[in-house]
């Protein structure tokens, strides 16, 4: 019989650390500098009703820490050139790239995939630029030899 784990929950306004608007873990010291440890933070994002929160399970107990963040909580990380565009997120998840999903705000560039919105890196834009185009103040994405209007949102 397996044990109901007693679970403790941090909001957001307690948690002892944060992600900037770049997907970088900080807390009080400054940004994280272990990878062992941004890389075990980012794999642990999760979301429910009360937003994004990180999870741990101890012995006794499970852990449950909201954050706050400066933009989004999601962000790609990789992008993966194959038949298809996969972008890889920094929870690790892989999502196919829909053109029509993507759109810019304030210079970034991100897709929504589902309720989410994913931001895209410095270094995932590096990637990724290889696909996009730029006529006439209008920036187009071309994936599978057909272009996409990239729509700019106003903040």
């Amino acid at each position: 019989m397996t044990k109901e784990l007693k679970e403790i929950v941090i909001p957001k306004e307690k948690a002892v650390f944060w992600l900037d608007k770049n997907g970088r873990w900080h807390n009080k010291h400054g940004e994280f500098q272990h990878r062992k440890i941004i890389d075990y933070f980012h794999s642990s994002i999760r979301k429910d009703s009360d937003g994004y929160y990180l999870s741990q399970i101890n012995e006794n107990y499970k852990e449950k820490v909201y954050f706050q963040y400066e933009d989004t909580a999601l962000f790609v990380f990789n992008v993966i050139k194959n038949k298809d565009i996969i972008l890889v997120s920094n929870t690790k998840k892989q999502i196919k790239l829909n053109p029509k999903k993507l759109f810019i705000r304030e210079d970034n560039l991100y897709m929504q995939d589902g309720e989410e919105f994913i931001k895209f890196t410095e270094r995932s834009m590096i990637k990724i630029s290889d696909y996009m185009e730029y006529d006439n103040d209008i920036y187009l994405i071309k994936v599978n030899n057909k272009r996409y209007k990239i729509q700019r949102i106003e903040s």
